[in-house]
């Protein structure tokens, strides 16, 4: 293969990413532009910068993308209900295409030949990045270095740091008790003494909530508007996409919601736990199905439902990318359009209850279904031949089962 001559690497500052860097220096001789994206993950990247540099590093990119992260991406996964598995809001997965997409537009600019990612062989971030990469521009060269090295230990890892004055922080010598990973739509957990599923995790695991125990004794009561399947208002007050997401973390925090302990399938093949925290999302997610409930048809709210796992699925996969992925995207879309109401929640101790829900594109007649009188609004009589029509294939079928002697 042809010599790398400059590398992009997605660059967060850890010691992880550090390694990289220098090896990278070191092993394909070539300049290497660090990228650092805030997606509210809520740690200081001022020490990213220093640290670049402190490397001879001289193009540093270090970006605020919280409102393009929920604007162009959490929001769409949700306009589409979207959960692995039946439970995990994808709070990880979400996140990688954004990051590879973002990288492969600073390649473009700076001239760089080749990407690079800090995901491990085992996981799934390395096919999330990689497929994104490949889907934007096909020819790029991607380095993963966990895949390359001989740095298979922690203990290799720190040696190689310390023979490259790679600075060590005292809290990185020893082995971290478990890995995380966080944005502003949730953090996870995993590895070390998360391994075992039969074990309850400590409390300390938890980054993001309240244990519900140690929530209030008292309901918080909200508000949330949506339009065209997007929330736009908390309470009245109408917020950007990252903003509302952040104030709808800070009462999921308070009052213990979105924990999540998780047995899951990733996509390499093997079953890993994870702990997450999804506090906003899980708020988010439960008032834009009730808005959903008196705003969408029957027949397009079922057959959406019928395609969320496989859209989960896609983004779960790293495939956000992908034609299929643009093309569910669009139908999630076109649904969304009447989608726009107000939707009245009780927080409690790790609860979302929905109290009320109200639209201007409301399909719920009070004249239809109301036990008393109707006023001729519907005629129950039609429903007799409604049941006959639809029990005819059972008659027939169950007929046929008594002269055959089977069912």
């Amino acid at each position: 293969m042809q010599p790398v001559k400059k590398v992009v690497l997605a660059y967060s500052g850890g010691l992880d990413t550090s390694v990289i860097l220098r090896w990278l220096q070191v092993t394909h001789g070539c300049e290497v532009v660090t990228f650092t994206a805030d997606l509210g993950q809520g740690e200081e990247l001022a020490p990213a910068r220093r640290k670049a540099e402190m490397f001879g590093v001289r193009e540093i990119f270090v970006e605020d993308l919280r409102e393009t992260f929920v604007a162009d991406f959490v929001a769409p996964m949700f306009r589409a209900n979207a959960l692995y598995e039946g439970q995990y809001l994808l709070g990880t997965a979400i996140a990688r295409p954004l990051i590879a997409q973002r990288q492969i537009e600073i390649a473009q600019a700076v001239g760089a030949d080749a990407v690079a990612h800090g995901a491990t062989g085992k996981g799934n971030d390395q096919v999330r990045f990689e497929l994104a990469y490949y889907a934007l521009k096909p020819d790029i060269r991607v380095i993963a270095p966990w895949r390359e090295w001989n740095l298979t230990s922690r203990t290799r890892l720190l040696e190689f740091a310390e023979s490259h004055q790679i600075p060590i922080t005292k809290d990185k010598r020893g082995e971290a008790p478990f890995s995380v990973d966080a944005n502003l739509l949730h953090s996870s957990s995993e590895g070390k003494i998360l391994e075992d599923p039969a074990q309850a995790p400590d409390e300390s695991v938890y980054q993001r909530t309240l244990s519900p125990e140690a929530a209030p004794d008292h309901a918080t009561e909200i508000r949330l508007d949506f339009a065209h399947g997007d929330p736009v208002a908390l309470n009245g007050e109408t917020l950007s996409p990252a903003t509302l997401l952040t104030r709808l973390n800070a009462l999921g925090r308070e009052n213990g919601i979105g924990r999540l302990d998780l047995v899951e399938n990733r996509f390499v093949g093997m079953k890993s736990r994870g702990i997450y925290e999804t506090p906003g999302g899980t708020i988010w997610l439960v008032a834009h199905r009730a808005i959903e409930s008196i705003t969408l048809d029957r027949g397009a709210a079922h057959l959406k439902d019928s395609l969320m796992p496989a859209y989960a699925e896609l983004i779960y996969n790293g495939f956000w990318f992908s034609p299929e992925r643009r093309m569910l995207q669009a139908l999630i879309d076109a649904s969304q359009v009447s989608v726009t109401g107000r939707v009245h929640l009780k927080l409690y101790k790790g609860n979302v209850i929905v109290t009320g829900r109200e639209s201007p594109n409301s399909l719920y007649s009070t004249r239809l279904v109301t036990f008393e009188d109707d006023q001729g609004a519907y005629d129950q009589v039609d429903a007799q031949g409604f049941i006959k029509l639809n029990a005819l294939r059972l008659r027939m079928g169950a007929m046929a089962g008594r002269r055959g002697g089977a069912l």
